[in-house]
């Protein structure tokens, strides 16, 4: 089930893949977003995304009616489609220079292409994957277009149906795509934990049978560490240096600081999974010493009767387990036993 991703393993048996969502957070410099890159590099995530687009191959120059954005909840509220694609759209020709630093500084570096054009332009770049949006998961004529590239394809399902995501991923695999990852998420800007449902990962999982990750719009860490724990084997962020910059999509996105936390977490969270198992673990065998167990409290003398100031549950544990308290209270014990002894059956007969 494990896939490869430009040289890292993905999958259960291998850390999360973290991926770093730069988007528009570069806000119009190229130097910024290069130094973007190095801070994601620097926290430890494995991946750097950018979305590959145009704001003519996005919308109509147009702010009439539904091409202007109304919603006064809307983080773009009060911006036109083409002028909000516009400012956030990270220019073609700065994809090279991007991907080249990314690549220097070990990390993957892929991205997301929302036309036919944007797939040809990243192929002329050979990116080791692609990754579908979710506001283009029902677009399948670019899906069957990215999924015939034969690389690992990431779709997100935000706003899909099981219907839709069925669609997808029917469309992904008649094309060619044998390398399938679906991303839970919830595509609101933020979104709240309470809309996250991660319970519906393993559900994915099992329909879907691939891997399950989670491309993450909420505030903070929490919800993409609990993902872990349900099975997701990737984790998407958006990431900025500072949200105080402001930018298209930095009241969501992480700092560098917090997303070397989400590495170190997430990681710590796939650790802790495990395997079934009870009992000690080797870790725990030297715990053992200080359980409670029966111990003979006072001097006794061949003969004496074991009452409960004479046998007491204390640690460490060399005793007999204090299960045994009530089988050895009132019986006389058949040799000289020195106070701080281990009870053990000898001592009884």
């Amino acid at each position: 089930m494990s896939i490869n991703i430009g040289g890292v393993t993905v999958g259960p048996s291998s850390a999360p893949f973290i991926i770093a969502e730069m988007s528009g957070n570069h806000n119009g410099s190229l130097e910024r977003a290069l130094a973007i890159v190095d801070a994601i590099a620097q926290s430890g995530a494995q991946a750097l995304k950018l979305q590959t687009y145009t704001p003519d191959t996005m919308t109509l120059d147009h702010d009439g009616g539904e091409f202007f954005i109304s919603d006064r909840k809307s983080p773009w509220y009060g911006q036109s489609l083409y002028t909000l694609y516009k400012h956030a759209q990270t220019p073609w020709e700065w994809h090279e220079p991007i991907f080249r630093r990314a690549r220097e500084r070990g990390l993957v570096a892929f991205s997301t292409p929302f036309d036919a054009s944007a797939v040809e332009f990243l192929q002329s770049l050979e990116v080791p994957a692609f990754k579908v949006a979710s506001f283009e998961n029902v677009d399948l004529p670019l899906i069957r277009r990215v999924a015939a590239t034969g690389k690992p394809l990431i779709i997100s399902t935000g706003m899909a149906t099981v219907a839709e995501i069925d669609d997808a991923v029917r469309a992904a695999r008649e094309a060619g795509c044998r390398d399938l990852i679906l991303l839970k998420c919830t595509s609101s800007y933020p979104a709240s934990p309470t809309s996250s449902n991660l319970a519906t990962i393993p559900h994915m999982r099992n329909l879907f049978r691939c891997q399950i990750g989670l491309s993450d719009h909420t505030l903070g860490i929490g919800a993409a560490v609990a993902s872990i724990a349900l099975g997701a084997t990737v984790v998407e962020k958006h990431v900025t240096l500072r949200r105080a910059d402001g930018g298209v999509d930095s009241a969501f996105s992480l700092q560098p600081e917090e997303l070397k936390q989400l590495v170190s977490e997430t990681r710590a969270a796939w650790q802790a999974l495990g395997s079934l198992e009870m009992g000690p673990t080797d870790d725990e065998k030297a715990s053992l010493f200080f359980r409670r167990s029966l111990y003979v409290c006072v001097d006794l003398k061949a003969g004496d009767v074991l009452d409960r100031k004479s046998l007491r549950a204390i640690r460490p544990g060399l005793g007999l387990p204090p299960k045994f308290l009530e089988s050895l209270l009132g019986k006389r014990v058949t040799k000289a036993v020195r106070r701080g002894t281990p009870a053990d059956w000898s001592i009884v007969g």
